[in-house]
């Protein structure tokens, strides 16, 4: 008898130390829209990369678990958040108020802006220049840039749009008199359509990304935190920075902007 209850003891404390490893075990599912590179994309087999998937990937090995990437479109990642579909959102979210109110967010990793993109010769100098009857001003849905222009512009039309290669198009061509955007991609899509837009690059409004977090989840909030510190003190953000923004983290430096990592 004293043997049988030994052996059962054995076994209770063995399935307790197992529980924390089994959980452990369990894949991290990180939400993002591969549709914004070089952050959130697909590379030439079809496989997510870029620097958010890296980050994710850090993040779950750190926390000892594999990471799973859910691709899901920008303004469905706060509700396959809230609903438990995903248990993260890494998706070059800005951190907003507004979004504070239905989930929670990770201290900042990265500071951007909302920038301008304009057609060639828009003579605006400024996003007050642009709030004027006749004057057409694109945005992405569900972006800072389109809650911006909602809530801000008064006058002018603001023409919401799903893709930010739509957006874009319509200034080239003429078409908008602007797109209202986050600061790196303004560069970037001036950069590719030089010959038919200019930008305005000094943010006019001052952002933020951080990781979603579904409210209530108090323990994965600590542990993501503490990944982010410790993974900008060991160089984590400056090695993202150098494999897949070094161009633009040089070009940014010789035009006196500050590096956004």
């Amino acid at each position: 008898m004293k043997a049988k209850l030994l052996l059962l003891a054995i076994v209770g404390l063995l399935t307790t130390a197992l529980v924390p490893a089994a959980e452990s075990a369990k894949p991290l599912i990180v939400g993002m829209e591969l549709a914004y590179p070089p952050f959130e994309m697909t590379d030439t087999s079809g496989k997510p990369a870029g620097v958010s998937v890296d980050l994710a990937t850090d993040l779950a090995k750190s926390l000892g678990r594999p990471v799973v990437i859910e691709n899901t479109s920008f303004d469905g990642l706060i509700p396959a958040l809230k609903t438990g579909k995903v248990d993260l959102v890494i998706s070059s979210m800005t951190a907003t108020p507004e979004r504070a109110k239905s989930i929670d967010f990770s201290d900042p990793y990265l500071s951007t802006g909302l920038c301008l993109l304009l057609k060639k010769d828009s003579p605006a100098k400024s996003i007050a220049d642009l709030d004027r009857a006749g004057v057409k001003v694109a945005v992405k849905k569900g972006t800072t840039g389109h809650l911006y222009a909602t809530n801000k512009l008064k006058k002018a039309t603001v023409l919401v749009l799903d893709k930010e290669s739509a957006a874009v198009l319509e200034v080239s061509q003429g078409k908008a008199d602007a797109f209202i955007y986050d600061q790196m991609s303004t560069y970037q899509n001036w950069q590719r359509n030089s010959a038919t837009t200019r930008a305005l690059l000094e943010p006019f409004q001052k952002e933020y990304w951080a990781v979603g977090i579904r409210q209530g989840n108090d323990e994965l909030k600590r542990q993501v935190n503490a990944f982010l510190k410790d993974y900008r003190q060991k160089g984590g953000f400056e090695q993202l920075g150098d494999r897949y923004l070094k161009e633009m983290k040089d070009e940014f430096k010789r035009l006196g902007y500050s590096f956004f990592l």
